[in-house]
């Protein structure tokens, strides 16, 4: 994914989440929404997780050191955890307690032209924030619906502006939609069941992304078809016959570490097996651009060893047994 394209979605969101939070913050206290609150809150912490995202991409551009060999791509999820973190406690928790609060006190709206009318200007900078994130994701999603590009997604950046942006668009439809049924009965707790209903909805965004970059943190294997393409790539048949077993794992989006166990003729020299090696690496960066650690070690193939239990078959990313031959 493009860490350029994350970026653009990112400045992009952050832009309309700034304009937004104030206009909606003077909405509130022109009109005493706890709606408005709600949202005005939920736009300054969509603000903050935008600033936390560029962050975590800055900070995962530092060198490798000797205390990090592998660099410090990770940083890119871990402040996406910390947005999922920022979105369930400073959006969802306080929109609940708001929502409580105005059900259990309500008061009718003042002004309604204040929050009706920054409702609508947020929903369409919301909007074209929303648009850009879409675009962005366009480039990179390929044939996966939605659901799987969110949960494969190795970057983390367009899946959470994706999320937080849908988030933000319905939470404006049921702001204006508890606003607006308040109005029209003139029972202030319908601006509450608004609230209330918005900070449920933040809750289980926050919860998906957590999950999701939770599952990254962990650290996740490559694609299928990056695996299908190391594989293929690893193995010429002469100097290198078959894949035993292999391993990938994402240092960082963008940063694929490669560790197998590579089948080689029983009678080669030392010299040969070390070209052997060498090609393949070549040949699977020139496969998969990302796959920048790289380990093969060399092993003779054997039936009686597979069926000890080094089975190729049942080694994440390994090849079928037919392909260790």
């Amino acid at each position: 994914m493009s860490a350029s394209g994350g970026t653009r979605a990112i400045v992009a969101a952050l832009a309309a989440n700034l304009a937004i939070a104030v206009a909606k913050f003077v909405a509130f206290l022109f009109s005493g929404s706890s709606s408005m609150l709600a949202e005005s809150v939920h736009s300054v912490a969509d603000s903050g997780n935008q600033g936390l995202l560029l962050l975590g991409g800055k900070k995962a551009q530092r060198e490798a050191t000797p205390q990090h060999p592998f660099g410090y791509g990770r940083e890119r999820y871990i402040y996406a955890f910390l947005v999922s973190i920022v979105l369930f406690s400073v959006g969802g928790m306080f929109a609940i307690y708001e929502g409580y609060e105005k059900i259990k006190h309500p008061h009718e709206i003042e002004a309604w032209y204040w929050p009706v009318g920054v409702l609508i200007f947020a929903i369409i900078a919301e909007s074209f924030s929303f648009r850009t994130a879409i675009k962005e994701s366009n480039e990179t999603r390929g044939a996966l619906s939605w659901t799987e590009f969110v949960r494969r997604a190795k970057a983390p950046e367009l899946p959470v502006v994706l999320l937080e942006d849908l988030g933000a668009l319905v939470g404006l439809v049921l702001a204006l939609g508890g606003v607006g049924i308040a109005l029209a009965t003139g029972n202030g707790v319908w601006d509450g069941i608004g609230t209330l209903c918005i900070g449920i909805l933040l809750i289980v965004i926050a919860l998906v992304l957590a999950a999701e970059t939770k599952s990254l943190l962990l650290g996740e294997a490559a694609g299928i078809d990056d695996i299908e393409k190391i594989k293929a790539a690893a193995v010429d048949g002469e100097g290198v016959t078959g894949i035993i077993h292999m391993r990938t794992l994402h240092l960082g989006p963008e940063e694929l570490l490669v560790a197998a166990k590579i089948a080689v003729q029983h009678d080669d020299t030392a010299a040969q097996v070390a070209n052997a090696i060498n090609a393949a690496e070549d040949r699977i960066r020139a496969a998969v651009p990302i796959a920048r650690v790289i380990y093969l070690e060399p092993d003779i193939y054997s039936e009686s060893a597979a069926a000890a239990g080094i089975n190729p078959a049942k080694s994440p990313g390994g090849p079928t047994p037919d392909a260790a031959h």
